[in-house]
């Protein structure tokens, strides 16, 4: 159940074969640095940098080459141009993308290839290219936490369930699913923290719309239920944690006090369910679920009751 925090590191191989189609970015030399890694959510365009004899780059950045930087290039001559060539390939850099389809200098294709670091065009116009590319440097480099348990959808609410091994999370899943809330991910809940205080989930790739019912198996909840009965990711809104019924523990009956759960800095609402022979937890969640959504919207009953 417990958190693991992790920094976030994408492969150039990783961008290429997966948003590959979306940039429209054709790979032109440097195969060999494949395996280099973006660590930056930023995105440098060198510029006028490039008259710096002393150039240094962002390490761990994307860099964008842009009609500005070509038509810089296409004018050095001899020595100096292979002075710029070899200070630019003698940088930490993750690759080089040159927007708007234009056409590299032949003398920085072979130092890319020499250094192995790649080298990509795209017809994208560099505005195009940069904000496409923010877009998923952000999401996918966001710090994030493995988590054990179950995310769901319920009535448009993002909800972590959580609670030890064997205390019935996926099969308490599996009644909200046929009440018709969502399934995002069982077992295992990727988070992402994108901006201050937002925090995005979803499930590993290898398990996405699996669930384990014991004494069932695995079963696929998107070929068994349809489409409309899973998502892919999911803002997470509140958490619920599944305790064993201990009777001689006190549990709040008023629901006055709302508690909180961190995760990646971002707490929470959290609310803690014990679990008993005859308690239909389903129920029990898909009501707290609701009676979250009011207070959001700014009805707390408890306190009306409390006055």
């Amino acid at each position: 159940m417990r958190n693991s925090e992790n920094v976030a590191t994408l492969r150039v191989e990783e961008l290429l074969k997966t948003w590959g189609e979306e940039l429209q970015i054709e790979l032109i030399a440097g195969r060999k640095g494949l395996s280099r890694e973006i660590y930056s959510d930023r995105i440098q365009k060198p510029g006028l940098k490039l008259l710096d004899p002393d150039l240094k780059l962002e390490e761990g950045t994307i860099q964008i080459l842009g009609k500005t930087e070509i038509a810089y290039f296409e004018r050095l001559k001899g020595g100096e141009k292979e002075s710029v060539t070899k200070s630019l390939s003698f940088q930490n850099v993750p690759c080089f993308i040159i927007s708007k389809e234009l056409e590299p200098d032949e003398a920085l294709k072979a130092s890319c290839n020499r250094r192995d670091i790649p080298l990509f065009t795209t017809k994208l116009y560099t505005g195009k290219l940069i904000s496409l590319l923010q877009e998923i440097l952000e999401v996918r480099l966001a710090p994030f936490a493995t988590v054990h348990g179950v995310l769901m959808d319920i009535h448009r609410l993002g909800v972590l369930i959580l609670g030890k091994s064997g205390i019935g999370k996926s099969e308490c899943a599996l009644d909200l699913i046929n009440r018709g809330s969502k399934l995002i991910s069982d077992d295992i809940v990727e988070i992402r923290k994108v901006g201050i205080s937002k925090l995005v989930g979803n499930g590993p790739e290898r398990i996405k719309h699996l669930m384990e019912v014991r004494g069932v198996g695995i079963i696929n909840i998107k070929d068994l239920f349809g489409t409309t009965s899973v998502m892919d990711k999911r803002e997470i809104d509140m958490v619920i944690e599944l305790v064993q019924w201990d009777p001689g523990t006190e549990y709040d009956r008023l629901g006055i006090e709302t508690g909180s759960y961190s995760i990646l800095g971002v707490q929470l609402p959290h609310l803690v369910i014990p679990v008993s022979p005859g308690r239909n937890t389903a129920t029990i969640i898909e009501v707290a679920a609701r009676n979250q959504l009011l207070k959001m919207s700014g009805v707390h009953s408890p306190r009306s009751f409390d006055t």
